[in-house]
């Protein structure tokens, strides 16, 4: 059972990992007289579940949600692209939060809260949030990125780096979208100039 902070704003990302794509991080505060039952750190649950709780949460919750694209995360770094998505989630949310609880080891600059290691699987908001967050940016690579960019697969991998993504880059080398200050998208660029 995850345990509630009613008023609070629980903060988490999705999309640290993979080579192509943005951060998105998701802000969500869950009014006292709701219960959504099932949340669950996002890893943890189906994509069905996903998507179902998703609904859920997006009718009674108080949410936000920001993308921070490859561009950005190629300038700051993914560490800072991810605290700079959190950052705008939390200060997009209509309602201020009680207080502030983000799923990891440290807090973006300015903002007050309190980080929480495997949050997402200890704390509902947070939990909601890593839902909304992983939701919204798999939609986002399946269909718009993967409609400018069908070679890639994107609708499948979301931009992780797979076996399959790794053939595509061989194949086809890196498209506008992908993390160039990544060393396996820097290799392929550095490659394909000579």
């Amino acid at each position: 059972m995850l345990e509630r902070f009613p008023g609070c704003a629980g903060v988490d990302e999705a999309g640290r990992g993979p080579l192509a794509g943005p951060v998105v991080a998701a802000a969500v505060i869950i009014p006292a007289d709701v219960e959504i039952k099932g949340l669950n750190d996002s890893k943890k649950l189906s994509r069905e579940q996903r998507e179902r709780l998703e609904i859920e949460i997006l009718d009674k919750a108080i949410y936000s949600i920001s993308f921070v694209d490859n561009r950005e995360i190629d300038e700051l770094n993914i560490l800072w692209a991810s605290m700079a998505a959190m950052s705008r989630a939390i200060k997009s949310l209509s309602q201020t939060p009680t207080k502030i609880y983000i799923d990891g080891n440290r807090l973006p600059r300015d903002i007050e809260g309190e980080a929480v290691v495997k949050g997402d699987g200890k704390i509902a908001e947070i939990a909601a949030a890593s839902i909304l967050a992983k939701v919204a940016r798999d939609r986002y690579m399946a269909t718009l990125m993967h409609a400018q960019y069908p070679n890639y697969g994107f609708d499948r991998h979301f931009g992780y780096p797979t076996p399959e993504h790794f053939e595509a880059l061989s194949q086809h080398g890196p498209c506008e979208i992908h993390r160039f200050s990544y060393a396996p998208i820097q290799a392929l660029s550095q490659a394909s100039l000579f």
